[in-house]
């Protein structure tokens, strides 16, 4: 390998051949700039050609200081080559051929210093001679790309300064990255007195770029709805990139210049009952802003935007006025509603109160409400079911079932819940009519409770007999007249008579009441336990009969007063009377009767009592 001082000398002599003998320079081809991320590895190319053809040659590759002097990096001859020593280059460069004529010379772990012109020199020792120029360019995307609000609480229309509206922040980037504002996608720019851009920008320790720029502007009422964001473009190799912020919005505050009063609850027409919500607000955006609602004739108000009136009738149907105060210029804006209560009053039913009509007459009633001038349905109902659409009725042959309470029911379609009613009670005249059969059997136990249920007008009076034996325990007018209830007390059959009577008539029914006599029962248990009980007496007594008459029999056998003629003996009647035990005998073939005492001794016929003579055939 040659040293510096040889290849000095020889670089020296080839350009004093090239000078003596004006031969023609290298041709030397590099591109223009070489673009690379920060930390990669950069390359660049040197293709060269000579008149001459291949032959010996010298490169050298070269960098250009910041003062412009170009300093030595790398060497290579014949006779070798080697990266010169002392450079920032020297542990992070190589040099490889690709060909006869392209070298690239590849540069490690790009930092934002090696960002300079780098310059391939080519030498042949023939005297030829050429260079090249290539400008090595480094990129770093910027990170931390972040916006903020310049107002918390709100941005008068009316201050005297420009406003900040927010600031955006981009951070780490190189080259240095370019930073603009935008109002609803439209770029803004600095405008006297209405738009101000101002932006800085920090050089880092790494030497990247931070920038920081901030929006102030005049604000307007439409701003509102406005949307800001910025947006960054920074460079890599061979593009342009872009990325935008957030969006931000601000409060802009700007003073009322009309106001609005509505009607909040209840939605569509208010009737009388309801409670109603009216409140009002302006058109402007303030922190603080005071709003009094009142109606017109001033019997109702409030301090605030929000007017509740509870339960309301016609009478607050009215003008209601809603009043707020301009600061700035003091003055009173104003507007206002109407209110208007829907009513419907009670029915009017024609005739009044109640009626009476003769059985097989007929009745003609009708039915009215008073209503604010909306339309309304009527009907007619008795016990739930509706008899008529519309606001008569018309009741012909009436019976006892025609009479009963009518009602009218007076609707508003127009409005939910809007009804009213109105009542008829209808009375058919005629003698009393106790409902049921003419007699009605009853088996019971010493009370019972009896009903009589009777219709008829007037209204008939009910008595119970026999009366001694009926306690009356209530009675109730219906609407078909009168339910009585009774209650009889009794240890035998009975017939007890529901009478009813009024000046038209009268009516009786009667109640066959047949007792039962009371029979003690025990618990099952008890009756079980005396049942077992008798069966062991019984048991027992007959044990003892039989043990008796068994020691009895066997005593006669031994005092051989037992017979042992044959034929057929016929035990007629036994008598125990005291220690004395008689036993009469007959036999087929004999009249004679035998009666025999306990000691074995015969006794006669006349000895015995009549009540124990045999009966003759």
């Amino acid at each position: 390998m040659a040293s510096p001082d040889t290849a000095s000398l020889l670089v020296g002599l080839l350009l004093l051949f090239h000078t003596w003998g004006g031969w023609a320079s290298v041709e030397v081809n590099m591109e223009g700039k070489v673009e690379v991320y920060l930390g990669e590895t950069a390359q660049i190319t040197c293709m060269f050609t000579s008149s001459e053809g291949v032959g010996g040659r010298i490169l050298q590759w070269f960098y250009v200081t910041e003062s412009g002097e170009e300093q030595r990096i790398y060497y290579q001859d014949s006779m070798g080559n080697y990266a010169d020593q002392n450079t920032r280059f020297t542990d992070r460069i190589s040099v490889n051929s690709t060909g006869d004529t392209n070298v690239v010379l590849t540069i490690r772990d790009v930092t934002l210093k090696d960002e300079v012109d780098f310059i391939c020199s080519i030498s042949t020792f023939t005297g030829e001679s050429g260079k090249g120029r290539t400008k090595l360019r480094v990129f770093k995307p910027p990170k931390d790309l972040t916006i903020k609000s310049g107002e918390q609480t709100g941005i008068s229309v009316n201050e005297e300064e420009l406003s900040k509206i927010g600031t955006c922040n981009v951070k780490n980037g190189y080259p240095k990255p370019n930073v603009t504002w935008y109002r609803n996608r439209t770029p803004l720019r600095n405008i006297p007195d209405k738009v101000n851009v101002v932006s800085t920008t920090t050089t880092e320790s790494t030497g990247l770029f931070s920038i920081e720029s901030d929006l102030f502007m005049r604000v307007v009422e439409e701003d509102k709805d406005s949307e800001f964001y910025c947006e960054v473009v920074y460079f890599v190799p061979g593009a342009t990139n872009m990325i935008e912020t957030d969006i931000i919005n601000i409060t802009v505050l700007y003073p009322h210049t009309e106001v609005n009063i509505w009607v909040e609850s209840p939605k569509g027409k208010i009737k009388e009952g309801d409670t109603v919500e009216l409140q009002c607000d302006g058109n402007g955006n303030l922190h603080f802003a005071s709003f009094a609602i009142k109606r017109k004739d001033g019997q109702e108000s409030s301090d605030s935007n929000v007017l509740v009136l509870n339960n309301v009738t016609r009478l607050d149907s009215g003008e209601y006025v809603c009043t707020t105060y301009d600061l700035e210029s003091f003055s009173e804006i104003t507007n206002s509603t109407r209110v208007f209560v829907h009513y419907l009053d009670r029915a009017v039913v024609t005739p009044k109160g109640s009626i009476v009509v003769a059985q097989g007459g007929e009745l003609e009633a009708t039915c009215n409400a008073l209503s604010s001038a909306l339309r309304t349905d009527k009907a007619w109902f008795k016990n739930g079911a509706k008899i008529s659409n519309n606001n008569t009725l018309r009741l012909k042959d009436a019976t006892f079932d025609t009479a009963g309470t009518y009602v009218c029911v007076v609707t508003v379609p127009e409005i939910d819940g809007m009804e009213t009613t109105g009542t008829l009670d209808v009375h058919v005249k005629g003698p009393p009519q106790i409902m049921g059969p003419d007699v009605t059997q009853i088996e019971s136990f010493e009370t019972v409770d009896l009903t009589c249920n009777v219709r008829g007008y007037p209204v008939p009076k009910v008595f119970w007999t026999p009366t001694g034996q009926v306690n009356i325990l209530s009675e109730e007018a219906t609407g078909e007249g009168l339910r009585s209830v009774a209650q009889v007390t009794f240890n035998s059959d009975i017939t007890v008579f529901c009478n009813a009577v009024n000046v038209h008539g009268n009516h009786s029914v009667a109640f066959d009441i047949k007792a039962i006599l009371p029979t003690t029962t025990k618990s099952p248990q008890k009756i079980k336990k005396e049942s077992n009980g008798v069966v062991i007496v019984v048991i027992i007594i007959c044990l003892l009969l039989l043990a008796i008459l068994g020691s009895v029999l066997f005593f006669l056998y031994k005092k051989g007063k037992i017979c042992g003629r044959s034929g057929k003996k016929d035990l007629s009647k036994v008598k125990s009377n005291k220690d004395n035990i008689v036993v009469e005998m007959k036999s087929d073939n004999t009249e004679e009767a035998i009666l025999l005492g306990v000691n074995g001794e015969k006794q006669l016929p006349s000895d015995q009592s009549s009540e124990y003579l045999p009966k003759q055939k």
